[in-house]
């Protein structure tokens, strides 16, 4: 597929929620090369970006996405747009490394953060998703207070220092804009925010591990419209200081916050990636028929 593209202490069960969501395990947790205490690491002025080459994504029989080339830029938003189907998700969580969680799926190609393919045999997936932080649709804080859902996966990526821990829940709730609003009420229950503050601390969460990259899964879709802009503002701030690729089926979304987009289709049963490029290009002067179809709402 040849794609148009322009130059320019925790019970158990929780403990099986966080890995799911992070995609690690007992085992590589265990293995962690390296502390959060150790500040040695610092983080770089511009975080990598992400290039795609030639992915598939394969559940048993079927393809969920093939041949998809894409080239993610650091400091940027870029968005994946596209009809439910077509493969955006699989793309998604292709790069976390989440699809080996899945049976039967299978991924092939390449995908750098950097200079290293994420999808070469020997990968440490438990640095990877340190590396690689992801927010789901829904808003899924753990059943704990608001300032345990910071504190579980610290302590679980080896974090023991408690002048660290208070200081980094601080420092990510200001991030999100919810250190303000729930400074008072830590250790109250985190069911009781509403829904954005809800989706906020997701984020929150996913900041504390201090990533690299931000991949978003359609993260207003259950959200109201005034959530949404505090959502949808806050992912513009941190732009700056990740590379960020976000799926939404919303494309006035897209084109308000996205700096890139690439848009999915379904082709001969198969979702590929069918152009890209920058944002107002690809909404005002796209190339592909199928992309100007679907822009104006034609198609789709």
């Amino acid at each position: 597929m040849n794609v148009l593209k322009r130059k320019q202490p925790m019970n158990s069960e929780l403990t099986t929620a966080f890995q799911i969501e992070t995609g690690s395990s007992t085992e590589a947790f265990a293995k962690k090369e390296q502390s959060l205490e150790d500040k040695s690491r610092q983080k770089p002025l511009s975080a990598p970006g992400l290039t795609l080459k030639k992915v598939n994504v394969r559940y048993g029989d079927t393809n969920a996405i093939e041949g998809a080339c894409l080239d993610i830029p650091s400091g940027s938003i870029t968005a994946l747009v596209g009809p439910s189907g077509c493969g955006k998700s699989s793309l998604l969580a292709s790069i976390s490394r989440m699809t080996d969680l899945t049976p039967q799926c299978q991924v092939s190609g390449e995908i750098f953060l950097g200079k290293d393919n994420i999808l070469a045999k020997g990968t440490d997936l438990n640095r990877l998703r340190r590396r690689v932080g992801m927010v789901f649709q829904s808003p899924n804080p753990f059943p704990m207070s608001i300032e345990e859902n910071i504190r579980f996966p610290l302590r679980d990526h080896g974090m023991r220092d408690e002048s660290v821990i208070r200081k980094t829940i601080k420092n990510v709730l200001g991030d999100v804009g919810l250190w303000d609003e729930v400074k008072d009420r830590l250790g109250q229950s985190a069911l009781a925010l509403s829904g954005g503050q809800q989706q906020r601390l997701c984020i929150a969460r996913c900041l504390a591990l201090d990533p690299e990259v931000l991949l978003f899964d359609e993260p207003c879709s259950a959200l109201d419209p005034l959530s949404s802009a505090k959502v949808e503002t806050l992912i513009k701030g941190l732009k700056s200081r990740y590379t960020v690729l976000l799926v939404t089926h919303n494309l006035a979304q897209a084109r308000r916050i996205a700096d890139h987009v690439a848009v999915c289709w379904v082709q001969a049963g198969c979702g590929c990636i069918i152009e890209s490029g920058d944002t107002r290009s690809i909404f005002e002067r796209p190339v592909h028929p199928i992309t100007q179809a679907f822009c104006q709402g034609l198609q789709g």
